[in-house]
């Protein structure tokens, strides 16, 4: 189900994909005034998450709580494009943009300027009710605009994501085919219900069985919860995941990383798949 796009960005092999949680960015309640901080952590960040053996990084605005609903504003996407920007200037990897909670246009403009690899759209598809509230998928908008502002920029593309309910009755079946047919995702991406969490190995296994007699048959990454005690076990029924609460102090998101616990990963990582594959 790998696409060429897809092994030509991560390469052969399950993929992992370390999370880089950025502090608040100017115009949240929690921004401490230091831009440049904030860029020198995430390049940090990415430099040890390469060094640990992740095949690829993602940077979002993760301290920006509460999330905007619909579109950020210019202040958040001017301090994206500068922290993706250090990002890619401290690692040799593919560096993807995900601008929370939903916002695809400015992370393709990101993207874009930046020369990022990729974007995760957490609603592409569909509409969710969401902490934030109603999250409503534009695919014919997203796609067309990637094609203009990042040609070539891999869309990953979120099912029943986290902190969040589909307004209408779905299954993870029918969201993973109307994401890869319907949206044109080049990747769908499994969560569990909360950050953290991981989801259901079933629910895992029923969009990579969907997508496997899919028209557009397309990667599956579990994007939360994996830890070492079910690293092996995620990646047995998906073709990678992405990384980022456990490697933090005390587990938690948003917290600075934990030496010890990325390390640990990231050895876990390199046994079971990582950039190499081997």
């Amino acid at each position: 189900m790998r696409t060429q796009g897809f092994d030509k960005v991560f390469g052969p092999g399950k993929v992992a994909i370390g999370v880089i949680h950025l502090a608040p960015l100017p115009g949240s309640p929690g921004y401490g005034g230091d831009m440049e901080g904030v860029i020198g952590r995430a390049a940090r960040e990415g430099a040890a998450m390469e060094k640990a053996g992740f095949g690829g990084l993602i940077v979002e605005n993760y301290g920006d709580v509460p999330f905007h609903s619909g579109e950020v504003g210019p202040e958040t996407v001017a301090a994206m494009a500068l922290a993706v920007e250090g990002v890619r200037a401290a690692v040799g990897l593919p560096v993807g943009v995900n601008v929370l909670r939903n916002d695809a246009r400015a992370a393709l403009a990101v993207a874009g300027v930046c020369g990022a690899a990729f974007v995760r759209v957490n609603v592409l598809v569909g509409a969710m009710v969401t902490s934030d509230g109603i999250v409503e998928g534009r695919p014919a908008e997203v796609v067309r605009l990637r094609d203009v502002l990042a040609p070539g920029c891999l869309l990953l593309a979120d099912v029943m994501v986290k902190h969040a309910r589909p307004l209408g009755a779905a299954t993870v079946e029918e969201e993973a085919l109307d994401a890869a047919e319907r949206g044109l995702a080049d990747c769908v991406i499994v969560t569990g219900g909360r950050t953290g969490r991981p989801p259901e190995v079933a629910e895992v296994m029923e969009a990579r069985e969907a997508l496997a007699g899919a028209v557009r048959r397309v990667p599956v990454l579990v994007g939360s919860g994996a830890t070492p005690e079910n690293l092996e076990e995620l990646l047995g029924v998906s073709d990678g995941v992405i990384v980022g609460t456990y490697m933090r102090k005390g587990g938690v998101a948003g917290a600075e990383l934990d030496p010890e616990r990325l390390a640990e990963m990231g050895g876990l990582v390199r046994k079971y798949g990582g950039r190499t594959g081997e």
